[in-house]
């Protein structure tokens, strides 16, 4: 079974794209465009793989594409549960995710999951002058901070109790390809402890992604009553998000300062996925991998989350599940300037048909 989707993130501030964002541009060996690699090429290398076929097909294939899956694949657990017997397959192929480097490509093994809450602060029934009571009453605004503070320690490393955290792969990434690929600034730190892979695809994070408050332009001499905060946390692969969206919950609860009242929303959440990357479905895609590229894959995590991938490994639990894509470092998928690189695309295609023929051989 192959499987991809085709709904796209919207472009953000068009200011921030060198090019149009919905009318791809070819520059230096790569195109640009939103969507052009998450995940409409996902898409296209399975359309070049059966066409590379000719229509003769060395194994049954079954072929499966949305459009929800930037919002949480909502439809997918209803589908595998009326339709799920059409999409039975020995292996299934998902192609979402990301190579290790251009020429380098990879396997993932192990993903993170997510839970997203929506945090909200008050103080007070009305917003009152900051003047005349500011020193005794406090501030919605500043009490949402104070709360959010307490989510990391000094080193950064996440501070709720009780989440799992696990090790990655032994691979060698050092700080200056980190700085590189996420465009870190000279001179800010990084935060928690660990290797780094360790901290990007098997320990927990913490990011606030977004706040409700009055913005600077429209900022009175107020002391606002009521602020929110979108928070965002990865949580371990084999940790479960209801109990870590409790054990969030929690510690929120804890450590609000001066009596505030909160209310803690779910927003969104999803599971992680570890897979046992061994027998023969993965021996193939580890050689058709090799036969593209000429080099060997390596196994990697993400520190994103494809919640449908564990959706798939619960419906099927005896099928290999080989989660692979077209992305490199620089892709910038979500971003501004998310591009494609042809020729990583060009060995992507070749290594999905090689592996349908190697997986029809194996099965003949």
């Amino acid at each position: 079974m192959l499987y991809a989707h085709h709904d796209v993130q919207p472009p953000g501030a068009e200011s921030e794209w060198e090019s149009a964002p919905f009318e791809p541009t070819e520059r230096d060996g790569r195109v640009y465009a939103r969507g052009i690699a998450d995940d409409k090429a996902g898409v296209l290398a399975h359309v070049a793989a059966l066409r590379a076929h000719s229509g003769a097909l060395p194994v049954g294939v079954t072929v499966f594409v949305e459009g929800e899956e930037e919002i949480g694949s909502d439809s997918l657990a209803t589908i595998l549960e009326r339709h799920g017997e059409k999409l039975r397959a020995d292996a299934i192929v998902l192609a979402d995710s990301a190579n290790w480097a251009v020429g380098e490509p990879a396997l993932t093994t192990t993903l993170r999951g997510m839970v997203r809450v929506v945090l909200t602060v008050r103080t007070l029934d009305h917003g009152v002058h900051s003047g005349m009571f500011g020193g005794a009453v406090p501030d919605a605004i500043t009490a949402l901070i104070r709360t959010i503070a307490t989510l990391h320690d000094a080193q950064g490393n996440v501070a709720v109790a009780g989440l799992k955290s696990g090790v990655a792969s032994d691979l060698d990434y050092p700080e200056q390809r980190l700085r590189e690929e996420s465009g870190l600034l000279d001179g800010v730190e990084l935060i928690g402890t660990g290797s780094i892979l360790t901290r990007m695809w098997a320990k927990p994070s913490i990011t606030t992604i977004g706040i409700d408050a009055p913005s600077v332009a429209t900022s009175s001499n107020t002391l606002v009553p009521q602020a929110s905060a979108k928070i965002s946390m990865r949580i371990a692969p084999d940790e479960n998000p209801r109990e870590a969206f409790q054990l969030l919950s929690d510690h929120l609860r804890a450590n609000a300062p001066w009596g505030v009242k909160i209310d803690i929303l779910s927003d969104d959440e999803g599971s992680g996925f570890s897979a046992d990357a061994n027998g023969r479905v993965y021996d193939q895609a580890r050689a058709a991998f090799t036969d593209a590229w000429g080099v060997a894959p390596v196994d990697v995590g993400v520190g994103g989350s494809i919640p449908f991938v564990a959706a798939f490994a619960e419906k099927f639990p005896d099928a290999g599940i080989l989660v692979t894509g077209v992305e490199d470092p620089d892709t910038r998928a979500h971003g501004a300037n998310e591009s494609l690189h042809l020729g990583e695309f060009a060995r992507v295609c070749l290594a999905e048909a090689v592996l349908l023929e190697r997986l029809g051989l194996l099965h003949g």
